[in-house]
């Protein structure tokens, strides 16, 4: 890896019009933008179009967590006081890692009414990165409850309501445990994934319950020293085999997003050999990374100055990256998390 990589150098201008508020109607309608590595070469063309860039024997890894409703808002049982919850990451039982907002009052010992009284909860503890443990208590089962008070946690710059919460999910969403959605996969449909299949491309399912690093901005102007929050995956041995089987009879890896590029690349011994794994990852991947597994990626458009934007600019050289996007701002492209796709392929 690179000893310095400067923050400011992954600054681009976005117009606020062009950041997707809505999904559109079909999933797969979006726009793809094809960047080849090799001759530097930018195409344009449509979702669907994803199916003539792979080949049969190529292992096509998707990320198959479900996010929760992980946004809840109650009152302090003392004051009534508004206070609003975004659940991380379950550190066990009923204990979970959270971000509050106002964060600064919301103190060890605190208790929190949801819902009527329908869920109730204390803080614990205040960590070091301003996160709160709370423990829950209530009457039943503690998904239901969610399901019925919480919220999809849409990032900030979606303001718009989502009037359904499938949309931020993708159609293969299994393991419940998201604070976010691995966007790159919403626009697949299961049609899709039968054309796709039907091409002899084989589709191994990773998972990885993406937290806190995917609102976390980047504020070191020497990014290496950026502290990435850790997440947790896991990978079944069959799926681990997928994998390892298509590389060695020499298909290529295509990771959808950036999540499932993380979990593959964090579980890959330095010989390019996956394991199957469970556990918690950290990883950066900026500039100088030197990728294990991934030889493709499907991706959105990423924030200015964002660990995404830098794991992309990884894989495909930040010059090249950049212009593509100051490409697809000129030509009108969707961003974020309902916009529109990039593949970065050969």
């Amino acid at each position: 890896m690179e000893e310095s990589v400067k923050t400011s150098d992954f600054y681009f201008e976005l117009p606020k019009e062009q950041i997707a508020q809505d999904p559109l109607a079909d999933r797969s309608a979006s726009r793809l933008m094809v960047l080849h590595k090799k001759t530097r070469e930018i195409e344009h063309r449509v979702f669907t179009d994803i199916v003539h860039y792979l080949e049969a024997g190529d292992c096509l890894v998707r990320n198959n967590t479900k996010v929760i409703p992980a946004r809840l808002f109650g009152t302090k049982e003392e004051t009534g006081a508004a206070i609003e919850f975004l659940l991380l990451k379950r550190r066990s039982g009923d204990t979970w890692e959270t971000l509050v907002k106002p964060g600064k009052k919301a103190r060890p010992g605190t208790r929190i009414v949801f819902g009527g009284g329908l869920l109730r909860g204390e803080i614990t503890a205040a960590l070091e990165d301003g996160t709160r443990l709370i423990r829950f208590f209530y009457d039943g089962i503690f998904e239901e409850i969610l399901d019925e008070l919480g919220q999809m946690p849409l990032p900030p710059y979606i303001t718009h309501k989502l009037e359904d919460k499938n949309r931020y999910q993708t159609v293969y969403a299994r393991y419940d445990g998201s604070a976010a959605a691995p966007t790159a996969g919403l626009h697949f449909t299961e049609d899709l994934f039968r054309r796709i299949e039907e091409k002899g491309v084989i589709v191994a399912n990773v998972t990885l319950h993406v937290g806190l690093g995917t609102f976390r901005p980047v504020k070191e102007e020497d990014a290496s020293k950026h502290h990435m929050h850790s997440e947790h995956y896991f990978i079944e041995p069959g799926e681990a085999e997928k994998i390892n089987r298509a590389r060695r009879e020499g298909g290529r890896i295509v990771c959808v997003g950036t999540t499932s590029c993380r979990t593959v690349e964090s579980a890959a011994d330095e010989n390019g050999l996956l394991r199957a794994a469970r556990g918690d990852t950290d990883i950066f991947i900026y500039p100088g990374y030197q990728f294990r597994i991934t030889d493709a990626l499907l991706t959105n458009f990423h924030l200015p100055e964002s660990t995404l934007l830098m794991l992309v600019s990884a894989l495909a050289g930040r010059e090249f990256i950049l212009r593509a996007y100051e490409e697809a701002v000129r030509e009108g492209y969707r961003f974020f998390s309902f916009g529109d796709a990039m593949l970065i392929t050969d």
